[in-house]
């Protein structure tokens, strides 16, 4: 079923305002969600997190086995991947959203809002990801990426637990329950959480939302004579190619991901607007800037060589089930716990 290029661009846009909105609303961030966890010991925000991934996982695998989209035709689950830069590219990313405050999704949230410290933040992960993608660190990226790539014989959890002796299928679902129901028991094994019915919907929105792109972009927009990319929500390429639509929109052509930034934008700033949120906010001092812009340096650099962010290697890539996603996932991770409590901690700011 193909019903164009333009129905998935609408899609984007509409999963953006929903993203855009329920972020905001519900504060989703991972490095929130992390700080929260590990420094103060409130575990919400990161199971708010795990029960989208949750959801992800079961709804994207649940279009995989009713042959709605084929994921293996996403970039996560290429034949050969590096792994080395996979966890690095998670690394910086991880580092550089603790130096920035915020992920990249959330700096789209926050800008709706008013942050003008995030506008710097955006342009700036998008300048950083097209030098790396490519621009002058391209080179260096794809030198090491053709040094440490490899072509292992299973790519995906799925072709992993095949290996035991389990037909397709029943690998298949095994993965997807071991992962999904492994996440869910985890949120709500936590007592408050299950009292937050507004975490807990934000949780299976955002989820139910990455199934959304995987069937706009895989289903509606399945065409064999106009081939549109099967994606779904991310961050760190859209956020590129939309700084690039800015400027140069003539010859350009709208995509999913290009729609999706706009969306998010205009989901958060109608909801600030309504609930009486939004305020114009600027940086405190040159030190705050500095640091701000390096670490959506990081973001920008990092996010490109492992193929996505939080929320596109962290549920999007995650939903696939993809191995190379858990590495990068990893990196992000020991990134962000370097920043927050390693040794190159650096000071929390104000919360976003």
């Amino acid at each position: 079923m193909s019903l164009g290029p333009n129905i998935v661009v609408y899609s984007g846009l509409l999963i953006g305002l929903v993203f855009g909105a329920v972020g905001l609303l519900s504060g989703f961030c991972l490095l929130s969600s992390l700080r929260g966890w590990w420094g103060e010991g409130d575990g919400r925000l990161v199971r708010t997190y795990a029960l989208a991934i949750s959801v992800a996982v079961l709804a994207s695998q649940l279009l995989v086995l009713g042959h709605y989209v084929d994921l293996d035709k996403s970039i996560y689950l290429q034949t050969s991947f590096s792994a080395p830069l996979m966890f690095f590219g998670g690394l910086l990313f991880g580092y550089g959203m603790v130096l920035s405050n915020g992920c990249a999704s959330r700096a789209l949230v926050l800008l709706g809002r008013g942050n003008l410290r995030s506008f710097v933040v955006i342009v700036t992960i998008g300048i950083a990801a097209q030098m790396t993608l490519k621009g002058l660190i391209a080179p260096a990226r794809l030198a090491v990426l053709q040094a440490t790539q490899s072509a292992p014989d299973v790519v995906s959890l799925p072709a992993l637990l095949a290996t035991l002796g389990l037909d397709a299928t029943g690998a298949r679902v095994l993965a997807m329950l071991l992962v999904s129901g492994g996440l869910a028991a985890f949120a709500f094994s936590h007592s408050a959480f299950r009292k937050s019915g507004g975490q807990i919907a934000a949780g299976a929105v955002i989820g139910l939302l990455i199934a959304g792109g995987w069937f706009a972009t895989g289903f509606l927009g399945a065409d064999d004579f106009n081939p549109v990319p099967l994606t779904s929500i991310t961050y760190v390429a859209p956020i590129a190619e939309s700084v690039q639509y800015v400027m140069l929109s003539t010859g350009l052509t709208l995509n999913f991901g290009i729609a999706l930034v706009g969306g998010v934008l205009a989901g958060s700033f109608i909801t600030a607007l309504l609930n009486g949120r939004f305020k114009w906010e600027g940086y405190t001092s040159p030190t705050h800037m500095i640091r701000s812009i390096g670490g959506a340096i990081l973001m920008g650099a990092g996010g490109a060589m492992a193929l996505g962010c939080t929320v596109g290697q962290g549920l999007t890539g995650v939903s696939t089930l993809a191995l190379a996603s858990f590495v990068a996932v990893t990196g992000i991770v020991v990134g962000t716990a370097f920043g927050v409590r390693g040794p190159v901690q650096v000071r929390a700011l104000a919360k976003a």
